[in-house]
């Protein structure tokens, strides 16, 4: 195992660890180990702040005031690449979650006539008007899901509608007044636009890829550089916190009583609750157990930094116009994504790791995405956009 010159032994080279979130159901794993104190464990604080829009995350992750953060996976790699924003080396400490995400159209589009992919596609061909969808920053994975969502529908998500960047807290409320169409973004907006009957879900994002990366713990890599051991102790401390929602249904429940408090997710656990435990409805008169709802954990193999995860993100930048040329992908995705610190920190909580830093998977339109060939997977959609 590596350790600091300066902190043999492995001690964390900084004790008070700034890690930022966002209120959503998925930041669960960082809030417990800070509060349930998995974090002690390993020798470190959790100081939690909570931030407002992931286009605050980035700034003070870039800037230092943030360790580090409950973060889209997108976002990391659109600042690594400097999309957008001034360039800053990166690094995915560990994926935090898997799926749990949801495209809800408003429900003056259901009085229209709109239950699925299909009927949205032939009112946009029908109505002489911009339609118009949120989604909550533009390198992120819910610009992701909602561009790919609509391309397989036939829907050019570039020419044939206008898309906005809203933080995730504010879509419900901007649904219900009229500004948008519909959104992409995390829990338990998904479920409070179905509360508030201004929305329904008409596709969960593990309907688009089953098991998806979602969120990641990110941080520079100038941090992680100079407090390896820290990192690693905040891994495993998440991993603790990770393996502990899962281990009940019990835990599953305290855990969205917890994130329902004003200073996490401020919102209602009746809200929170039921996608948590796969409970789904859509708001057009379906319910079901969702076989691969939010999940934090499932034996470690959430939580690994797959390399074929992060080509993906970058494949869909560069498949919508935001990158403007082909990066050494494979490259790109060594370099940020902590594999070794990571298969580290695992080793130090009990965490069993994958053999390979590669998976395979299908996506909603049938194409195989195994990170094998990320130029030509970037090039092969019938929608996409090239500068």
């Amino acid at each position: 195992m590596t350790t600091s010159a300066s902190h043999p032994a492995g001690r964390p080279e900084k004790q008070l660890l700034r890690v930022g979130f966002n209120p959503l159901t998925d930041c669960a794993s960082v809030v417990v180990a800070a509060l349930l104190g998995f974090d002690e464990r390993y020798g470190i604080k959790i100081v939690l702040r909570r931030e407002a829009s992931w286009a605050g995350v980035r700034d003070k992750l870039i800037g230092g005031e943030l360790d580090a953060a409950h973060v889209l996976y997108g976002l990391v790699y659109g600042a690594q690449l400097g999309i957008g924003w001034q360039q800053k080396d990166m690094a995915v400490l560990m994926q935090l979650n898997q799926n749990g995400q949801a495209i809800t159209l408003s429900q003056r589009l259901v009085e229209q006539g709109v239950v699925d992919g299909a009927s949205l596609a032939a009112l946009m061909r029908a109505e002489p008007r911009t339609f118009t969808y949120a989604q909550t920053f533009p390198t992120g994975t819910h610009a992701m899901w909602l561009y790919y969502w609509l391309a397989a529908q036939g829907i050019d998500p570039i020419r044939d509608a206008r898309v906005i960047s809203v933080p995730p807290s504010q879509m419900v409320a901007n649904l219900a007044a009229g500004h948008m169409d519909g959104f992409c973004a995390g829990e338990p907006w998904g479920h409070r636009a179905l509360a508030d009957r201004v929305g329904v879900t008409v596709a969960t994002s593990q309907q688009i890829w089953p098991d998806h990366p979602e969120k990641v713990l990110g941080a520079s890599a100038e941090f992680v550089e100079h407090h390896p051991n820290a990192c690693r102790a905040l891994i495993a401390a998440v991993l603790d916190a990770s393996k502990w929602i899962e281990a009940a249904d019990a835990n599953r429940l305290a855990t969205a009583e917890i994130i329902a408090a004003v200073q996490y997710v401020n919102t209602g656990r009746d809200v929170i609750a039921p996608r948590l435990l796969g409970r789904y409805e859509d708001g057009l008169g379906h319910a079901w157990q969702d076989p691969h709802s939010v999940r934090f954990h499932d034996g470690g193999a959430v939580n690994f930094p797959y390399l074929s995860d992060a080509m993906w993100f970058m494949t869909q930048q560069r498949r919508w116009g935001l990158l403007k040329h082909d990066p050494d992908y494979f490259a790109v995705a060594c370099r940020v994504n902590q594999v070794a610190l990571y298969r580290e920190a695992a080793e130090l909580s009990g965490t069993p790791t994958p053999p390979s830093a590669l998976r395979r998977s299908t996506l909603i339109d049938g194409s195989v995405w195994d990170g094998s060939d990320p130029e030509g997977y970037a090039a092969s959609f019938p929608i996409r956009h090239r500068p």
